[in-house]
């Protein structure tokens, strides 16, 4: 019966926000789609304190620092921290704010571990992930930097099934608080500290029974480890990436049991790159399955700061984001990436601002942190500035964008999962070379096939293809869609006029030229695949190859949005060079006004001239990022 009356509370509680709040955003939009966030650790005694500071930033979606489950002591008793959850709730909402609770996925901590009998491995050693040769995931203090001294920690299998239980129990208190989202980071297979990165773990007899009851194969001698050719290793890669995904989906299913208005929120770091399969958590499935994801997104060595980026590092990164977008399907993404951290030639606010305008190009939700930490700030005036700015604008740039003809680029997971490095060296610099020369473009992916219409579709390297894959394809080719084929080609289409091949994949030679030399490899661009892959007449851009731009539909007007890159270089120059006389060509006759807004500045008309049967509008100058877009003439 309280059950009963909590989801009645709530269900009441939604239609009171629905009225006042949600009413006003784009259909299929919610908060979510437009916080601007920090962090901050929560006490029983500083609810006050924290909200106060979020309202001073501008900050619109506060995260709270509270862990239940990750922390023995209130995994066991969770208590005095549920309280303060409910308080912070209660103080969010009174000033119109939102706020989301930290929560652990498959790690656990017990502190002073070294000075109690009582700690999760001591008292169940059979909860723990392990190798193949039964080591368990037992840490210390210094093995990550949130590991302190005298600390026990270690990754939990999401097949224990007692610990779920208890779990998911937590899961449920904590949505019953009233808190807006539970934010669930880390719910990781142990491959990513020092030692483990190659174990494909884990081989616990929880897991390894599920996958036998599964599948009928012992992993521990049925599969062979690291072979990506090996039918049976590709079963071990779905099923611990499904695992993951099914651990996460239980999770939000349990907070909007209490809750139905709860968001679920999983933090996770690989992105499109290998280590998604390695540590199994894939950020395509589980876009299917939670209401956001906040990407802590980095990729290859480094320290993966925007004062330390190369030019093909943020271009790499545009890559990143906007396949994210696509993932999501309408979902917002939020983004945990790091801007400075001490560098002594690095300016910390430029290094701040060319995260933030990166981010509000690619469409992607911005978050500001100190170092390589959730929270603080670098400086906290330039937060002031770049969230009061976002406020002002957020329409702008979080606002649904729509599709008008773009080229599709191929995301296939399959490929991914099991030919990564061929298939991201064809996916990246396909789409690397579509920012580089302005061209507008939709990453597709097995989910949205159906709504895709545009013109062309480009299949990078795609190795993987299901039957349902190659039946809308062959559909595709038959209503007259041109299909352009780089690489490898497993669709099975016989030769006609709109299926174009590529068997040396131009995406993956112009990578390769990139990464020897960004800065030349756009002289000797691959101009017979941008012939095959005709711009649009409707909307033509003339800009330097150093500016990314994304262009699409925003509110029923077309909007291009620049990210300048031009002159940085990591570790030396976040000030980038100016592009100047910057060119958008339209068709004469339509009646159009075009309108830019600088990053950090305000709106400005530019006048456009008749050449010929166009409108030509000269932009003047754009120093680290700009939009435009167009209006009727009125």
């Amino acid at each position: 019966m309280n059950r009963i009356r909590l989801v009645i509370s709530f269900f009441l509680l939604a239609l009171v926000s629905l009225v006042t709040g949600a009413a006003s955003l784009p259909p299929g939009q919610n908060w979510t789609h437009y916080v601007r966030i920090a962090a901050f650790p929560l006490q029983s005694s500083n609810p006050d304190e924290i909200v106060r500071q979020a309202q001073d930033d501008h900050v619109f979606g506060i995260e709270v620092d509270n862990d239940i489950a990750g922390r023995y002591e209130s995994f066991l008793d969770p208590t005095a921290k549920l309280a303060a959850i409910r308080a912070v709730a209660e103080r969010a909402h009174q000033a119109g704010n939102r706020a989301f609770v930290y929560i652990a996925g498959t790690e656990c901590i017990t502190a002073d571990a070294d000075k109690t009998p009582h700690s999760m491995a001591k008292e169940h050693p059979d909860w723990l992930q392990r190798k193949i040769d039964g080591t368990p995931a037992v840490f210390g203090g210094g093995t990550a930097f949130w590991i302190k001294a005298g600390d026990e920690d270690v990754w939990i299998s999401p097949f224990a099934t007692e610990w779920r239980k208890v779990y998911m129990e937590r899961v449920r208190q904590i949505a019953a608080t009233g808190i807006d989202g539970i934010y669930v980071d880390i719910p990781y297979w142990m491959t990513h500290f020092d030692g483990w990165e190659n174990t494909w773990a884990s081989f616990d007899d929880f897991t390894v029974n599920a996958f036998r009851k599964e599948t009928g194969l012992d992993a521990k001698k049925d599969v062979k480890l690291g072979d990506f050719s090996d039918p049976n290793f590709r079963k071990w890669i779905d099923f611990r990436i499904r695992a993951l995904t099914d651990f996460m989906r239980e999770i939000n299913q349990n907070a909007k049991s209490v809750n139905p208005q709860i968001m679920t929120i999983p933090e996770i770091y690989p992105g499109i790159e290998e280590e998604a399969v390695r540590v199994g958590a894939d950020v395509y499935q589980m876009y299917g399955v939670v209401d956001a994801i906040a990407h802590e997104y980095e990729f290859g060595g480094g320290d993966h700061m925007a004062s330390s980026r190369s030019q093909l590092d943020w271009f790499r990164y545009m890559v990143g984001w906007s396949s994210f977008r696509a993932f999501a399907g309408g979902k917002a993404t939020w983004m945990l990436n790091y801007s400075w951290d001490g560098d002594k030639n690095i300016d910390a606010s430029e290094a701040m601002q060319n995260l933030f305008m990166a981010e509000l190009v690619a469409g992607v939700n911005v978050w500001d942190a100190q170092g390589h930490v959730m929270s603080g700030s670098n400086d906290a005036a330039t937060r002031r500035k770049v969230f009061a700015w976002i406020a002002a604008h957020e329409r702008t740039f979080y606002a649904p964008r729509e599709p008008m003809r773009p080229v599709g680029v191929y995301f296939s997971p399959a490929t991914r999962n099991y030919y990564t490095t061929e298939f991201l060296n064809s996916y990246q610099g396909i789409i690397i070379l579509l920012l580089q020369e302005h061209y507008e473009y939709q990453i597709v992916t097995p989910r949205s096939l159906q709504e895709f219409h545009g013109n062309t579709l480009v299949m990078p390297n795609v190795r993987v293809l299901d039957e349902d894959e190659k039946r809308w394809l062959r559909s595709y080719v038959a209503n007259g869609g041109r299909l352009v084929i780089t690489g490898e080609d497993s669709t099975s289409l016989p030769k006609t006029s709109n299926v174009v091949r590529f068997p040396i994949c131009p995406g993956r030679t112009y990578l390769s030229k990139a990464e020897k030399d960004f800065t030349a490899a756009h002289l000797t661009t691959e101009t017979t695949f941008l012939a095959t892959i005709r711009k649009s007449p409707e909307l033509q851009l003339e800009a330097p190859p150093f500016v990314a731009t994304q262009i699409a539909s925003v509110d029923g007007k077309p909007h291009i949005f620049f990210a300048n890159f031009s002159g940085l270089v990591p570790g030396k120059n976040a000030v980038q060079h100016p592009a100047t006389n910057l060119r958008v060509r339209i068709p004469a006759g339509r009646g159009r006004r075009l309108f830019l807004l600088p990053f950090l500045g305000e709106s400005q008309e530019i006048p456009g001239r008749r050449v010929g049967k166009q409108i030509v509008f000269r932009i003047p100058r754009v120093d680290k990022g700009a939009v435009a877009w167009l209006e009727p003439s009125q």
